[in-house]
């Protein structure tokens, strides 16, 4: 018997992982800025050019995977059915997510012990900027808004929302058209391999774009910033790992899935948005490696990128906790009737919201717009902090996101539970799917 057939395959040495590199760089990150905060603040740029790298290829991905997706599926029919699973889905998930964070800032009332007086309370700078964005939008934001007025503003904005919308018209287009439009289904095909070819590239720069936004947070907020309002920080994170763990968990072991082999499984992905404090920076492989672990192309192509607009878990969370954490720090009264209608106006006005830094605090200033009873200004109160509760959410969001598409291809029964149970689970004979040359560096 020849040697090849006797020795097992060594598996890829531990320094290949992109998940140690992404985790090397943050630890040296936060070292540089807590020892030299104004060197740390100075290394913005690295995360900011990863970030925006990433972005340019997200809308192209989204467009070529919902595109082909549509267009590889033999009945239109199909399309619409796990459209709806989705949707219905993400409304019980985020309404979930908010009611769990109405819970636990009506049982720890962090915010009662601050008694801060609103009317010294003054919007300054980027949070006044924010303040009026928010303030801006309205109801019908997310219905005037999901439409472009042009299919190329829709890529150039890198608005998410509108370049699925312009997808879904798109690949059903083709499918109404039909073998004419054979030959630009095959190129949409072909350009999904070239963007993801680039998205290779781009990903080599993940540990220097992690090492970079943790610099700058660290060394622009300070370790101080943490304690001072450490208690509403601390309960947005233990909130959120009881919704991941039991409200996801629950919903997984529903459909016969184990949440903590997925959470496993992107592990990868979860120190990149850890780095990065925007869950967008992960879109691109978290689909393709959602499509390894058995969930169809169409499936994942409608539900991750819609998810980024409808499927905000985290979000909610924070906006939840956010908004009444102002509102008991202000001294401001509020009937249970009155927060389960500030919870109504979340659940629309979390809908669009991307998952980059600073889109959760405009959507919070628009909801305390809305309401009219607690004071926009409050946001003063928690917008040092608010860098830290960005990373929150955005791990929230990506592992909702995550789960949304392993449930929705359950309950349609197309999961590949032979190719899920391989990948997921360890001590399999099938190679590792985070070995996959395509996210990681040499």
């Amino acid at each position: 018997m020849s040697e090849s057939a006797t020795t097992p395959t060594p598996r890829s040495a531990w320094y290949r992982k992109l998940y140690v590199w992404v985790l090397v760089g943050i630890v040296a990150g936060a070292a540089v800025g807590a020892a030299w905060p104004k060197t740390g603040a100075g290394l913005q740029p690295l995360g900011t050019v990863f970030v925006s790298a990433i972005s340019m290829v997200v809308t192209p991905i989204i467009f070529v995977t919902i595109v082909g997706g549509i267009a590889g599926v033999a009945d239109l029919r199909k399309v619409g059915r796990i459209g709806i699973k989705a949707l219905v889905y993400f409304e019980g998930m985020t309404t979930v997510a908010l009611l769990l964070g109405l819970v636990a800032i009506d049982v720890f009332h962090p915010g009662s012990g601050i008694h801060a007086d609103a009317s010294s309370l003054k919007l300054t700078g980027t949070a006044a900027d924010y303040a009026a964005t928010g303030q801006a939008q309205g109801f019908w934001s997310i219905l005037t808004e999901v439409v472009p007025s042009s299919a190329v503003n829709a890529f150039s904005s890198g608005n998410d929302l509108q370049v699925v919308f312009f997808s879904i018209l798109f690949g059903v287009a083709i499918k109404l058209v039909g073998e004419p439009a054979a030959g630009i289904a095959a190129g949409v095909e072909k350009l999904g391999k070239v963007m993801f070819a680039v998205l290779r590239i781009v990903m080599y720069a993940a540990p220097v774009g992690a090492f970079g936004a943790m610099a700058f947070t660290v060394g622009k907020y300070g370790v101080h910033t943490l304690t001072s309002l450490g208690s509403l920080i601390g309960l947005t994170y233990a909130t959120s790992a009881v919704f991941v763990l039991f409200g996801l968990g629950a919903v997984c072991a529903l459909f016969r899935l184990n949440i903590l082999l997925l959470l496993r499984y992107i592990k990868d992905e979860l120190l990149i948005v850890l780095g990065t404090s925007s869950s967008e920076t992960v879109l691109p492989q978290l689909m393709r490696k959602i499509e390894k672990a058995g969930v169809p192309e169409d499936v994942v192509g409608l539900t991750v990128p819609t998810g980024y607009s409808f499927n905000l878990d985290g979000t909610c969370i924070y906006l939840t906790l956010a908004a009444l954490f102002i509102a008991q720090a202000t001294g401001t009264h509020l009937s249970l009737a009155g927060q389960l209608g500030i919870l109504a106006i979340m659940l629309l006005m979390s809908k669009g919201a991307a998952g980059v830094t600073g889109s959760g605090f405009i959507v919070l200033a628009a909801t305390l717009a809305s309401t009219g009873s607690i004071p926009v200004a409050g946001i003063m109160l928690i917008f040092g902090i608010d860098r830290f509760m960005s990373t929150c959410r955005a791990l929230t969001n990506a592992c909702g996101n995550a789960v949304g598409s392993f449930v929705v291809a359950a309950w349609e029964g197309v999961l590949d539970r032979d190719t899920m149970h391989r990948t997921l689970s360890p001590g399999t004979a099938a190679p590792e799917p985070v070995a996959d040359p395509a996210l990681e560096p040499v």
